[in-house]
């Protein structure tokens, strides 16, 4: 019988990368003429980018105390758990990874920064953060089965992969954890930290962020009554062909001062009495309404969630992402901070 030498078989495998493309928001409004509309009368800004690590090992065995607010009840579950639970509340779970891993290292941030500073304030006794937007949104396992249904299996493994490899990872400046700071969808711009709130922090600063234009949520359209909007600003609209002036703009693109004829509002209130989604705002009269219309969502300081979703499209890494949005930061390890505080305990 002939004898056969065995053959070695070499595999290639390729991988190929998935891009999102959003789509674009377009909401139907009545015709009719504009009778007038806001106007502006100003005088103008800029930004920059950075490679990738990763592990799979789990964050360490440190307990957070979640205040539900729902049942008010407080709910005990261990670092990793709460990780994932934030960022599965936080962001869409078909993100890409690398916009998840950002997502995964600001989340881990907060809370490191929070048991670190033992700060309590805003909490019940024997909690540490609420599951809300005043800390940071958290559902655990059971919510996270009700939202995901049929795609739970896959979503909670994308959001786990995201939260390991970015294990142990925390965003400092000056050794310092960081106020990580994120919002939905920015007009092109994020803000300056003191042209929303008061306070110049300085890795919180303006930076292009292109991403987000034709989003779903780049472009909203809302409309009001005439004597609504009169009432929640305090002005008149009148008969004139302006409707209020815009006086300052922020270096984020955003309205930071309006006119109505003597009486001045800033963008953020002007945002926050008509319950716009940003202060980039415009809008003009049609009958008896004011339709208005807004770029971007949230109050736009920090990491656009949506800007890093594009930016990941586009094959840049996690650390990529958080070194663009949060200037001047470092990714380090938070071993020793999370150490002191099981030492605590």
């Amino acid at each position: 019988m002939e004898k056969f030498k065995p053959l070695i078989v070499l595999a290639s495998i390729l991988f190929a990368l998935t891009l999102i493309i959003p789509a674009v928001l377009v909401l139907p409004f009545s015709d009719g003429k504009a009778s007038g509309k806001l106007g502006e009368e100003l005088a103008r800004s800029k930004a920059p980018a950075s490679k990738t690590v990763t592990s799979t090992t789990k964050d360490p065995a440190v307990e957070v105390a979640v205040f539900r607010s729902a049942k008010s009840t407080i709910e005990k579950v261990d670092l990793e758990n709460y990780l994932v639970g934030v960022v599965a509340a936080e962001m869409p779970a078909d993100f890409n990874e690398e916009a998840l891993k950002a997502q995964a290292l600001a989340a881990r941030t907060y809370i490191v920064n929070r048991l670190t500073s033992k700060d309590r304030l805003g909490v019940p006794k024997g909690a540490m953060v609420t599951d809300t937007q005043i800390h940071q949104v958290y559902k655990n396992d059971a919510e996270q089965r009700r939202d995901w249904g049929k795609d739970y299996a896959w979503k909670k493994k994308k959001v786990l992969t995201a939260v390991r490899e970015t294990s142990g990872q925390i965003l400092t400046y000056k050794n310092k954890p960081i106020d990580a700071l994120f919002f939905s969808t920015s007009n092109g711009y994020t803000e300056n930290s003191e042209d929303y709130w008061d306070g110049e922090i300085p890795y919180l600063r303006s930076v292009s962020s292109p991403w987000d234009k034709g989003t779903e949520k780049y472009i909203h359209k809302m409309q009001i009554p005439v004597s609504q909007f009169e009432a929640r600003l305090g002005v008149r609209v009148g008969s004139g062909g302006t409707i209020g002036k815009i006086i300052a703009r922020t270096e984020g693109k955003r309205v930071a001062k309006v006119d109505f004829n003597g009486k001045i509002l800033t963008g953020k209130s002007i945002r926050e009495k008509l319950d716009l989604r940003s202060t980039d705002f415009s809008w003009e009269q049609k009958g008896s309404s004011i339709v208005i219309t807004t770029k971007g969502f949230g109050h736009g300081v920090g990491m656009s969630q949506y800007g890093a979703n594009g930016m990941a499209a586009e094959g840049k890494s996690y650390k990529d992402i958080v070194l663009h949005y949060y200037k001047g930061v470092k990714i380090t390890s938070a071993e020793n901070m999370l150490a002191t505080v099981t030492a605590q305990k």
